[in-house]
């Protein structure tokens, strides 16, 4: 496609992605590592689903503003695709995304990250990042954690994601008696990381055109999570979370 990564406004680094060997490695880095984020948060019936349309949607609208009618389509197709997926998958289970599911959603978004940005100088390359902030955040602290903190390979399993710390500390699976009980713990955790990833997802799209504020919010939803995990894994979760 004659796309790739070559600028993040930030100095000295843009200079790097100016050399098309780093360009395209750093692109497919990119690329991938989103495809497997997405993989990493599919831990609950509509979590991976659901975070996937509000970024296409963020993704649609932008590309509507910038005129780009090629984004626009492929944005709002894939969104009726998931959300097709969507209805069988949420509350209930009927059907999963799989591997294969998760690893398209997290492809298809960062190909249009990328192509969006690349196509239009206008946009922000922030903006690529703020509107994945959940997935990328949730990839870099999962590998931070597992590898610093506790150790131990990032590549193993890892039982105490975010939305693994909502099921276990918020809505209290101890408390999991039958098949209904997990059925209604799991369809509740979800949406506490579909509003965690729209509050990434609504500036990026409020102000898509301007880099200083891209990162700033990128830092307030980076060190919001921080703080959020902190207090859940402590046992001290913030009281407003609790909602029943």
């Amino acid at each position: 496609m004659g796309t790739q990564i070559i600028r993040l406004d930030i100095p000295g680094i843009d200079l790097l992605l100016l050399l098309s060997p780093i360009s395209i490695v750093f692109s497919v880095f990119a690329i991938t590592g989103l495809a497997n984020a997405y993989n990493i948060i599919d831990g609950f019936n509509g979590l991976s689903s659901m975070v996937g349309m509000i970024t296409l949607l963020a993704l649609g609208y932008v590309a509507i503003q910038v005129n780009d009618p090629l984004i626009t389509y492929l944005s709002f197709s894939m969104v009726a695709a998931i959300l097709g997926f969507f209805i069988w998958n949420y509350p209930r289970g009927l059907i999963f995304l799989g591997d294969g599911g998760a690893y398209l959603i997290g492809f298809w978004i960062a190909t249009l990250s990328v192509l969006i940005v690349a196509r239009h100088q206008e946009i922000s390359p922030w903006f690529a990042v703020l509107i994945n902030a959940y997935p990328i955040w949730e990839t870099i602290f999962t590998i931070y954690r597992r590898k610093f903190h506790q150790g131990k390979s990032p590549g193993h399993p890892d039982g105490i994601h975010f939305h693994s710390l909502i099921f276990r500390r918020i809505l209290n699976d101890t408390q999991i008696k039958s098949e209904n009980d997990f059925f209604s713990a799991n369809a509740k955790t979800s949406p506490y990381l579909w509003v965690l990833s729209a509050f990434a997802v609504v500036p990026a799209v409020l102000y898509w055109n301007s880099t200083p504020l891209q990162v700033i919010f990128f830092l307030l939803f980076a060190s919001s999570y921080v703080w959020l995990y902190k207090r859940i894994v402590s046992f001290r979760t913030p009281k407003w979370m609790h909602l029943g």
